[in-house]
């Protein structure tokens, strides 16, 4: 499987950052961007340096870099999540403005028919949001706000992190029961 990652300078970098973890120890190819604002925001929220982030990627792309391979819908591959999402990027990508690396690859796996994840980071949400965000699920993507669950009873910030991330994996047919806690009905089967 090869996936590209973006990502965006909203908070929730940490989302972007475990991703990269969890397809790395699941052997998925990926293919990084990361913007400008997101570095800053990685080094504002986590303890993590750029470096190690980039280590974690097959392959990283420059967001100015509009002539990327990922730029074409004829470079191949499984689909795109963006982690976090900025309310920016998804304006971008619901008007068809391309202007940077990460708007472009969204386009193309929209155009391309290939799935396409936007961890939409704001709250609350005003109507363009909604209506930015309406489109886009009308397009095809699927849109996934970190949202904890609380039936997995968690216990730090990891806890939750590793539900949302966990969550992602399942949209790509990926199933890890450690980071997702499941939900169990009374005979304690998990769902």
């Amino acid at each position: 499987m090869k996936l590209t990652v973006g990502i965006t300078g909203a908070t929730g970098a940490i989302y972007g950052i475990r991703l990269l973890e969890a397809l790395k120890k699941y052997n998925v190819t990926t293919y990084v961007i990361i913007s400008k604002w997101a570095k800053e925001t990685i080094t504002l929220e986590t303890d993590y340096e750029i470096d190690y982030v980039c280590s974690l990627a097959d392959r990283v792309f420059s967001n100015d870099d509009l002539a990327a391979a990922l730029s074409s819908g004829s470079f191949h591959t499984d689909g795109m999540v963006i982690a976090p999402c900025s309310m920016k990027t998804i304006a971008g990508i619901a008007s068809g403005y391309t202007d940077n690396l990460i708007i472009r690859a969204a386009d193309v796996t929209l155009k391309e028919c290939r799935k396409l994840v936007l961890v939409a980071r704001e709250t609350p949400l005003n109507v363009i949001h909604l209506e930015n965000m309406c489109r886009l699920a009308k397009a095809g993507a699927v849109i996934m706000p970190p949202v904890p669950s609380f039936y997995s009873k968690p216990e730090t910030i990891d806890d939750i992190v590793n539900h949302t991330v966990g969550r992602l994996l399942d949209l790509f047919g990926i199933y890890d029961n450690n980071l997702a806690g499941r939900w169990q009905d009374e005979s304690g089967d998990k769902q």
